[in-house]
């Protein structure tokens, strides 16, 4: 649908109203709220997904985009029950427990509540048994952690080994970044997936999910 490109378009543009404008024009011309959405302000988060993790695209704009993207579902909002909207997956995320950096979480969080997934915010300094006990009461589908510090990294393993402990590890996937995270790392502790920004990140999560 022209008017659904045209919403993707306006995601990575400059003009701060555009969004709003092709968002309820989409709706005057009769496209379903859940299509707009689904096929318009979701995909165009994808892109700038995509433009973040190559680089072409910063934090700024990113924030930008991201609040282009809220403005818009804040119009759909109000016409979509809540069984048209599709859940991509429920995420329990958070910085490891020692570590106080939230930049990244917050940006990584932002992009998944963007891509439709359900955020359970656990905020910074998280303990192992916080994250085993988001996934046991809130039926979380992922988890999480951020670490910004070599220091707290194998805070990372002993989470872990906390879900495995606690009889949910093969019920969530683990999923890791942060600064000094690596790919290399995230397969020692045992992580599913491993994520060096919140582009890849937002990718990662879908992957997950796809692979049930």
């Amino acid at each position: 649908m022209i008017e659904l490109e045209k919403v993707i378009a306006a995601l990575t543009g400059q003009d701060p109203h555009a969004v709003t404008q092709l968002v309820q024009r989409a709706l005057d011309e009769g496209i379903k709220a859940e299509d707009v959405l689904n096929q318009g302000l979701i995909p165009g988060m994808d892109v700038i997904g995509e433009r973040m993790q190559s680089g072409e695209m910063f934090i700024p704009e990113v924030l930008m985009a991201a609040k282009k993207m809220r403005a818009g579902v804040s119009i759909l909002k109000p016409l979509l029950g809540d069984a048209t909207i599709s859940v991509a997956g429920k995420v329990a995320i958070g910085t490891v427990k020692g570590d106080l950096h939230d930049i990244g979480k917050n940006l990584v969080k932002m992009m998944m509540e963007s891509a439709g997934f359900e955020v359970n915010d656990l905020g910074v300094d998280v303990a192992p048994e916080k994250f085993v006990k988001a996934v046991t009461e809130n039926d979380a589908d992922i988890v999480a952690l951020s670490a910004l510090l070599t220091t707290t990294m194998p805070m990372m393993k002993e989470t872990v080994d906390a879900l495995r402990e606690s009889g949910v590890r093969d019920s969530v996937k683990v999923m890791v970044g942060g600064a000094p995270v690596t790919k290399k790392f995230a397969d020692d502790i045992g992580a599913d997936g491993y994520a060096p920004d919140a582009g890849s990140a937002n990718k990662m999560a879908k992957t997950l999910m796809a692979l049930g």
